[in-house]
């Protein structure tokens, strides 16, 4: 990488892990931790990988979103689920301070320094999606999700889908979906606080089925994605 970039590595939604003093909370609801809305499946193995093979920092998470969705912002009305927007607000208080700001606040720290340094930073969120949601199938195996407004994060993802297109064609990529990249989330909040010359914000969206796959396929899935992540970074070494 050039001495002017800095990769990131994220995973908000690594695990579905409930600390112990919470867990009398989600006595009923095991089923529902180990479903799509207690965790990222597959997220954290491809996060790991990334930041491996391209020795980059890792920040993540392994409490369950259900505790607390660190990839919505303070006063949102998911960023806690309804087995805890019944507690008290000093419980509330304390699921915020243990486990949501010091997982934001290590991000911030180390883009901020890295910026401080001069170097642009690409930060790469890693999370997955359920096949289907109500009833509708997601037709895409990999979203990138990013902010239109953001030229350098609009150039990283046309050559990010173009890459894919050459090494793997039987993938279907789209930009911008299952969700939007400019929805309430870690990099929208991030851009706020970062210029676009410094800051490149984007999620990786995996589909759930082939985390669910053979072995095989899903370890052949992740080295298709790490080895696109990698070709695509060495273009933007040459385009720099």
């Amino acid at each position: 990488m050039p001495v002017r970039d800095f990769v990131l590595i994220t995973c908000e939604h690594g695990g579905n892990r409930i600390p112990s003093a919470y867990r009398a909370l989600f006595r009923n609801h095991r089923a529902l931790l180990a479903s799509h809305r207690g965790y990222d499946a597959g997220a954290l193995t491809l996060a790991q990988e990334l930041a491996a093979t391209l020795k980059a920092p890792l920040v993540t998470s392994t409490v369950s979103r259900l505790l607390v969705d660190l990839n919505r912002s303070i006063g949102h009305a998911y960023v806690f689920s309804d087995v805890i927007r019944p507690a008290s607000p000093e419980v509330r208080k304390q699921i915020i301070d243990r486990y949501y700001r010091p997982h934001r606040a290590e991000v911030e720290r180390r883009i901020a320094r890295a910026v401080a340094r001069r170097r642009r930073v690409i930060h790469l969120a890693c999370h997955s999606f359920t096949p289907a949601l109500h009833g509708v199938v997601r037709r895409a195996d990999v979203g990138l999700l990013y902010d239109p407004s953001r030229p350098g994060e609009a150039a990283l993802c046309a050559r990010w889908k173009g890459v894919l297109a050459v090494q793997a064609p039987e993938l279907v990529v789209r930009r911008n979906y299952p969700y939007l990249g400019k929805n309430d989330g870690l990099t929208t909040s991030l851009r706020r606080q970062f210029h676009s010359a410094d800051y490149i914000g984007i999620e990786i969206e995996i589909n759930q089925r082939h985390v669910l796959s053979d072995a095989p396929k899903w370890r052949a899935f992740r080295a298709t994605l790490v080895r696109s992540v990698r070709a695509v970074l060495e273009r933007e070494r040459g385009g720099r």
